[in-house]
């Protein structure tokens, strides 16, 4: 898997940028938001997600790690494919979709064009709990919800390669270093990859 590219950003189409890597130009494809930030010319530091299909390699990427999080595990609800997923996080920042999906809120995911109420009925029942932190209206995080994280960074770990057994003994590994509040996913699936680096 490609987590991220970093280079000299070669080009900036319509629904993608060609980022330099070490000579070779990748065509990543972004949300709009995530274009604007970019400019040819400059260096860039993309996080990315590989999708694997049988005629195709495409590398979609994010302005940061918790896009991509949420990008991967968006598709793991039913009828959710990467553009799709990519589409949700053109119309809404993370805290907006993970708030939407904690409580409930269709209104605010059909306003995601290819989402009827069906599909946000979908998202809401299959990813409710695992959504992970939800931001309040004042940023703050209002708490992880119950088993979220757990599933996150075991998602996190088999995406990156290891098997279902490495992951649960990570995820197992990592919960009894938690003592009061829970990190940030992102810090817990750091620390499950270190715990797995010394298993191999």
């Amino acid at each position: 898997m490609i987590a991220s590219v970093r280079g000299v950003v070669a080009a900036i189409l319509h629904d993608s940028a060609v980022v330099e890597v070490g000579g070779v130009g990748m065509r990543v494809f972004c949300a709009p938001g995530t274009l604007a930030g970019l400019r040819v010319g400059a260096e860039a530091r993309l996080a990315t997600s590989l999708v694997v299909r049988e005629d195709s390699l495409t590398l979609y990427g994010f302005a940061d790690d918790d896009e991509r999080q949420l990008f991967e595990l968006l598709q793991t609800a039913n009828g959710v494919g990467p553009r799709l997923a990519q589409a949700v996080l053109a119309v809404h920042q993370p805290d907006t979709v993970r708030r939407a999906v904690a409580g409930g809120d269709l209104a605010t995911l059909t306003r995601v064009p290819g989402i009827g109420k069906r599909g946000a009925e979908r998202l809401v029942l299959e990813l409710k709990d695992r959504i992970g932190p939800v931001a309040g209206a004042d940023g703050q995080s209002a708490g992880v919800l119950a088993g979220a994280w757990q599933e996150q960074v075991r998602q996190g770990v088999l995406a990156l390669g290891w098997s279902a057994a490495q992951a649960d003994q990570a995820v197992a590994a990592v919960a009894e270093t938690i003592d009061g509040e829970v990190p940030p996913v992102p810090v817990l699936l750091r620390q499950a990859i270190r715990l797995l680096g010394k298993t191999r």
